[in-house]
């Protein structure tokens, strides 16, 4: 709470200064025909706060002329406890009893940032200007203002005021405009990608379709590969990333000859040597598609052997991509557990035992430590699952 400072001088002496105040305020009427209430566009709301009656009175008359709608508060806490009535601007006395100017000032821009405040004081000192503006008041006045310089100084904030507010709107239209366009880019972004997801699911339909004795084997190698992923604690984006790899890796068997990717008994070695280039196919193919670089590495080496002896680019150990290391458990899992041309399929024991077996020579023991957390039942689970439009690709 800030006390008033007593004001120097006698009861009848104040009592003259508020009269000379009330005269001159009068007189520069007279001063104010340059700026007419026909020159507003509209009629604002202005608040006069000052304890002084006589003051109050006079500020609301001349305002009321100029086109001004007027309303007196005789102190801040009053002021205060109107301003829910909605004013463009403030005209406040600096110093009043309890609650002075800057206390009101303080509370105007803690509720509103736009109500135009402007300070009038008779005490007039540069350090009490510039808290004023430095707190947010639009101007700073000495009592008793002429009437033309009081209506330039209430024009001036009014006008910083509409523009203000004119910006502020602006900016609401353009980021509502550009949260219309982002919705509307993710939408199309959306459609485009489901687009994607359909033609790859299409596209690895037709191929499991070519190879008619492993039918659905590329969705059941994703659902063990990504349930191999989430136990060795994966992030999302990696797991995306290893779906699609593991979806798409014999994409680049469409580059093979039916009578070499059909042939019931074993391949000669010309005949294996044109099967291995399907990785490098593969590649090839995704690798001109933005969203399937990533996957493409998988692909090309989803037959790499953690020992250094698989093929294309006989790389060993951590130089294989984890999407590709894990990918070959669960490609020898489903190829031990499916029947083929030259035998019949096997249970889920022999394929865990084999896979056991491989552990730091075909198969990443890491990997493996994963995969023999997988029970039987959660298998079964797995590889019954034949709804592939539900794989998050």
């Amino acid at each position: 709470m800030r006390d008033r400072p007593r004001r120097l001088g006698s009861p009848d002496a104040e009592k003259q200064g508020r009269l000379a105040i009330a005269g001159r305020l009068s007189e520069a009427a007279v001063e104010s025909s340059t700026v007419s209430a026909a020159d507003h566009l509209e009629s604002p709301n202005i608040l006069i706060v000052d304890d002084d009656m006589a003051v109050r009175e006079v500020l609301s008359v001349l305002l009321s002329e100029e086109g001004y709608a007027c309303t007196c508060a005789p102190d801040a806490r009053t002021a205060l406890a109107l301003m829910p009535q909605g004013f463009q601007l403030v005209v406040s006395d600096l110093k009043m009893p309890d609650y002075d100017g800057l206390w009101l000032l303080d509370r105007i821009r803690e509720s509103d940032q736009d109500i135009a405040v402007i300070m009038l004081t008779g005490y007039g000192d540069t350090e009490s200007a510039v808290d004023c503006l430095r707190r947010g008041a639009n101007d700073y006045l000495l009592k008793p203002p002429k009437i033309t310089e009081l209506v330039r100084a209430i024009e001036r904030a009014l006008s910083k005021r509409r523009v203000a507010l004119a910006q502020r709107r602006y900016q609401q239209r353009l980021e509502k405009n550009i949260q219309d366009k982002t919705q509307e880019l993710k939408t199309a972004l959306s459609d485009v990608e489901a687009a994607y997801r359909s033609t790859l699911l299409a596209l690895v339909a037709a191929l499991d379709a070519r190879e008619h004795e492993t039918s659905n084997h590329s969705q059941r190698v994703v659902r063990y590969t990504e349930a191999i992923a989430r136990r060795m604690g994966l992030a999302e984006d990696e797991l995306l990333v290893i779906r699609r790899g593991a979806l798409l890796h014999d994409i680049g068997k469409i580059g093979v000859p039916d009578s070499i990717l059909l042939k019931p008994g074993p391949l000669d070695p010309r005949e294996w040597d044109e099967m291995r280039r399907h990785p490098e196919i593969g590649f090839n193919i995704l690798q001109q598609i933005n969203f399937l670089r990533a996957p493409a590495k998988i692909v090309l080496s989803h037959h790499e052997r953690f020992d250094g002896t698989g093929y294309p680019r006989k790389l060993s150990g951590e130089d294989i991509p984890i999407g590709a290391r894990i990918f070959t458990i669960a490609d020898t899992l489903d190829a031990i557990t499916s029947d083929r041309p030259y035998r019949k399929a096997r249970e889920f024991e022999v394929a865990r035992a084999e896979i056991e077996r491989c552990c730091g020579k075909q198969f990443d023991p890491r990997a493996v430590e994963a995969f023999m957390s997988i029970g039987k039942d959660e298998f079964a689970a797995l590889r019954n699952c034949s709804a592939m439009g539900d794989l998050d690709i």
